[in-house]
């Protein structure tokens, strides 16, 4: 373990993606050479850490567990409560800061935190905001128009996220919580880091734009600005106009059109980019400096993006549609708001009015209702941190310069649960990350969980994500409300379906706080309406356990290659002839070597058991407990009468069982993808991974069936991809197979991962039970 660390955001990478994936938000991205992903889901500690002074924690009762998910300590689903009172609220914000930041460290491996084996009873309460008296909170803004409108903004500055009122109350703030000194330290480092690399170069990767080089601008902007803020210190405000002065110079790209109109979120993210600086940097510049800014953000983004609502003569307009409800909608309203609100009063063009008199409706019609009701983000579980970003960006800046989110908030039904999915998608190792992956994130975080805590009133949000590896950045220091106490799994449910018809998926646990422990995850879902950025992948699954992920996801596909995007998701789309999209790249079912029907529209049966971690970061799991998830997707092949697959736990959670019944005309192929090396005797399969082992026993096999491996390539029988495209490789990836003529079989795949302490003989082998029979009892 490495001890509790944060990233230095100049380093950030898209931690769930494969090697050479290349990918920004729409499409095409960043070269291979500048990712550095290690193969498949699994990565490594980014490039440079950013130690931080004083991030163990002090006060911990015990040290870490024993590998085993359930060793310890039991706690019950409650935990201890706070009665609400003054003196149990001070009782509650002491305990926390006497403890310090809950996790002791970061796994080395996956980034994710650790936390002590330990129960505190003072600290480790029911989640809740607590703003009596005597307690450090943000003080009251005195902006509070009667009539908000967006073009009415506050008369002082800053105005954007941070007005100065929270500048003021920062430091005292600082000084009383552990979360905020630390974030505040690891931002200073950022900004010292940047200052001695040199400035950000332009790239044009090819029809993907520079949305890296985009985002890594507004990144360094944020912490420079901040440090700025914080210090006085014009170095790091001079450091931040010499970025600005780059991004605008003539070196910086085409004489005609220097930020990428073309690929709009280029043009958005270097626009909110300038934004921020012009506006927390507003009493360093000079009149000069402030005129270049508001020219160079006009000419390049603002502009460009005004005749995006006003006829859209370019094109390059697409996103502002209705139909467009995902990050791009989000991003791209969200970048022109925050630079609009910026020079909004200083701007004679009327370019800023007039933008903010369309973005906001805009975002309401497609970036809001971009999350299912559920919560779930409709384009992928990574996709949320970019569409997210830039809806918390937008409406914290309306709020905080206007003094309204002007119907934002409200918009969506699904905008006040994403961060439930968000806390559900997230294993012991790794998002559920089905589906393309995204770009770089840079300045993109999963911060905006502590704005939509703030909004929702859900302060089991912000205590999730203040542990995260990405919690240290600007945006999180005033979004953060330190008054929060408790911890986010207390009385936290492990299981969860999110039933939206869109996406239907579940995930299923053994501990909130165990990073050792079980995590299983799958879907049945829609195959269309996703932006484009889904698999062919009805029935996949991802599996924790042990500290490693056995069942993963391949992720992006090249964005460049032909027809990804361009072809859309018919049946007959290019997209659906590379491997990491087509069936065949995912972990369920193939048959006849064909691709899932995109018209596929599955049903599913959830339960469980309905057991909630409690206080203890220790859980014992009752023998009782479990959940299992059945869907019929017969609906998504060809070539088949009938076909189910059910995934359930069993055994207090230690195994799961993965249970496919099927009738199909054409050859039938069972698989699964894992980084794993796999040793195969019959029908039992041995993956040993990071120094752990795991064996999946094939349980009453049909005839004739055997484990086979192959890799992660295409079929012999696979249509031909594109002239002049190939597939990127998957080194270090072997797919698990089991190959049947058709027929009709049931096939019964039991998971066991060989937890330490656990003997052959308290392996459950479950009964044969048919899925139309499964309970929250049977099999078992």
């Amino acid at each position: 373990m490495a001890s509790y660390s944060a990233v230095n955001g100049s380093s950030r990478q898209d931690l769930h993606e494969v090697s050479g994936a290349g990918q920004n938000s729409s499409g095409p991205a960043t070269p291979s050479s500048k990712r550095g992903i290690s193969p498949w889901i699994k990565f490594g500690v980014p490039i440079f850490i950013l130690v931080v002074i004083g991030a163990v924690l002090g006060g911990v009762l015990g040290s870490r567990a024993a590998r085993h998910p359930t060793s310890n300590s039991s706690a019950t689903a409650g935990g201890a409560g706070n009665d609400g009172s003054p003196a149990a609220a001070s009782s509650a914000i002491s305990a926390k800061n006497a403890i310090g930041r809950f996790p002791t460290a970061t796994n080395s491996e996956w980034m994710m935190p650790v936390y002590p084996s330990t129960t505190n009873a003072a600290a480790f309460t029911t989640p809740t905001f607590n703003s009596q008296q005597n307690i450090a909170v943000w003080p009251s803004d005195s902006f509070q128009p009667s009539n908000p409108q967006p073009t009415s903004v506050r008369s002082d500055r800053p105005r954007i996220i941070a007005p100065k009122y929270k500048w003021d109350a920062l430091p005292n703030l600082i000084s009383a919580d552990p979360y905020l000194k630390q974030w505040n330290d690891t931002i200073f480092g950022n900004a010292s880091d940047y200052t001695n690399q040199p400035l950000v170069q332009y790239f044009m990767d090819g029809s993907s734009g520079i949305l890296d080089v985009a985002r890594q601008v507004k990144e360094r902007i944020k912490a420079l600005s901040y440090a700025y803020r914080m210090s006085n210190d014009t170095k790091w405000a001079d450091r931040a106009y010499q970025e600005l002065l780059n991004a605008g110079s003539t070196s910086w790209g085409p004489a005609t059109d220097k930020w990428n109109n073309g690929h709009f979120l280029d043009s958005a993210e270097l626009s909110a980019a300038f934004g921020i600086a012009y506006d927390w940097l507003y009493d360093y510049f000079n009149s000069t400096q402030k005129q270049y800014i508001r020219n160079t953000m006009i000419q390049w983004g603002l502009g460009p993006g005004r005749t995006v609502f006003e006829g859209d003569p370019n094109g390059f307009g697409w996103w502002s549609a209705p139909a467009i409800k995902g990050n791009w909608n989000c991003v791209c309203n969200g970048g022109l708001t925050v630079a609009a609100l910026a020079i909004l009063g200083d701007d004679t063009s009327g370019t800023a009015e007039v933008l903010l008199a369309n973005t906001i409706n805009s975002a309401k019609q497609a970036c809001a209702l971009a999350p299912s009701n559920d919560g779930t983000w409709a384009e992928t579980a990574n996709y949320w941190y970019f569409g997210t970003t830039g809806y918390a960006e937008m409406t914290s800046s309306l709020q905080t310069a206007a003094g309204s989110d002007f119907g934002l908030l409200s918009a969506g039904s699904g905008i006040n649960n994403t961060g439930l999915f968000h806390m559900y998608v997230t294993g012991m190792t790794s998002l559920f990350n089905y589906g393309d992956h995204g770009p770089n994130k840079y300045s993109t975080t999963a911060n905006a969980m502590m704005f939509l805590a703030n909004q929702f009133d859900e302060p089991r949000y912000m205590l999730f994500q203040r542990d995260q590896w990405d919690s240290a950045d600007p945006w999180s220091m005033f979004w953060y409300d330190p008054s929060v106490t408790g911890a986010f799994w207390n009385g936290m449910p492990l299981d969860h379906y999110f039933d939206n018809s869109t996406d239907q998926w579940a995930s299923m646990r053994s501990s909130w706080t165990d990073d050792t422990g079980l995590y299983v995850a799958v879907k049945a879902g829609m195959l269309r309406n996703h932006q484009t950025h889904n698999d062919l992948d009805c029935g996949d699954f991802v599996l924790d356990a042990l500290g490693t992920r056995w069942a993963g996801e391949l992720g992006s596909g090249d964005y460049l290659s032909t027809g990804y995007f361009t072809t859309g998701d018919g049946q007959d789309s290019q997209r659906w002839l590379y491997y990491r999209k087509r069936t065949e790249g995912q972990n369920t079912i193939l048959v006849g070597g064909q691709n899932q029907n995109v018209s596929a529209a599955p049903t599913v049966r959830f339960g469980s058991t309905g057991e909630a971690q409690g206080s203890s970061t220790v859980y014992t799991v009752p023998d009782s407990s479990a959940a299992c998830f059945v869907a019929d997707l017969t609906s998504a092949y060809f070539n088949v009468t009938s076909f189910k697959r059910g995934v359930r736990t069993i055994n207090a959670r230690k195994q799961v069982l993965i249970q496919d019944e099927i009738t199909a005309s054409d050859t039938v192929m069972w698989r699964m993808h894992t980084n794993a090396t796999v040793s195969i005797s019959g029908t039992t399969a041995t993956l040993r991974l990071d120094g752990q082992t795991l064996q999946v026993v094939m349980l009453n096999p049909p005839s004739g069936a055997n484990f086979t491996t192959m890799n992660a390539v295409r079929l012999p029988t696979d249509p031909a991809l594109p002239s002049g495209n190939s597939d990127q490789p998957n080194p270090g990836v072997t797919v698990l197979v089991v190959e049947l003529p058709a027929g009709q079989y049931t096939l019964q795949m039991l998971f066991n991962p060989q937890w330490p302490g656990m003997s052959a003989s308290d392996f459950k082998t479950p009964s044969s039970v048919a899925l139309d029979n499964w309970s929250l009892t049977s099999p078992s």
